[in-house]
């Protein structure tokens, strides 16, 4: 199969580009570096000509109320791009919960990306993961001051970019779910939690101050953003951090 991944440079999207390619299958990346510019259209036809599927991981450049119009006009431009190629099967990654935190403006829009694809012209499959562990270090530095790190005890399924790029191509080359499929780590954990043991496996000598008022995640109300009926990825975050 001809895969074209739209931003495949990035965390998720090389990755998925190389699972694929290693499957015998032909994944181009393309992206804002290969000229391809899904806000103002330039190069997504030559991006998803000849594809049988389109992976789409591009990513609002902000986490505000200017995320919205992101996701509706990269859409708007990648699907129609698709249904004039003729594209079999249209590919998206979202995040578990997505639909259950209006609080917060990102996750708004990624629903949504969501919407705008189920409504679109393409057969399509929505892959929703759990929070990366990569990210971790990131969460961390939006309320770190000092010595002290904030964090709210939020319950996070971590789940390594690897296995959430490895479940993206599967999902790829196979036949359009026209639903959702749900992914996450094997374990949960407190996000103040985690945090302790990140900074403890690390050598940091921060402290972890229990916070419900700290960061993004503060906006999130009870466990929504763990799954335990997602497929539950193999890399356990101790394992990872090590």
């Amino acid at each position: 199969m001809k895969i074209a991944v739209i931003g495949g440079t990035g965390l998720i999207g090389s990755q998925v580009v190389e699972k694929l390619n290693a499957d015998g299958h032909q994944a181009v990346p393309h992206s804002l570096s290969t000229g391809v510019d899904v806000v103002d259209g330039a190069g997504v036809d030559r991006a998803v000509e000849g594809a049988d599927a389109v992976v789409n991981l591009t990513n609002s450049p902000t986490f505000d109320d200017a995320s919205p119009a992101f996701f509706r006009t990269s859409m708007d431009n990648l699907l129609a791009a698709a249904d004039r190629a003729g594209v079999g099967h249209f590919v998206i990654l979202s995040i578990v919960g997505v639909d259950q935190v209006p609080e917060l403006d990102y996750y708004r829009a990624k629903l949504l990306q969501e919407e705008i694809l189920r409504r679109g012209p393409v057969p399509y499959s929505i892959v929703r993961a759990t929070q990366f562990m990569e990210f971790m270090e990131a969460v961390m530095s939006w309320t770190s001051d000092g010595d002290t790190v904030r964090l709210p005890a939020t319950p996070i399924q971590p789940i390594a970019a690897k296995d959430v790029a490895a479940e993206v191509a599967d999902v790829a080359v196979g036949t359009p779910l026209n639903g959702i499929r749900d992914i996450g780590g094997p374990d949960v954990f407190p996000l103040d939690e985690l945090g302790r043991l990140t900074l403890s496996r690390n050598g940091d000598g921060r402290t972890v101050v229990t916070d419900p008022t700290a960061g993004l995640f503060a906006a999130v109300k009870g466990d929504v953003l763990t799954d335990p009926d997602a497929r539950l990825a193999p890399t356990r975050y101790t394992d990872w951090l090590a």
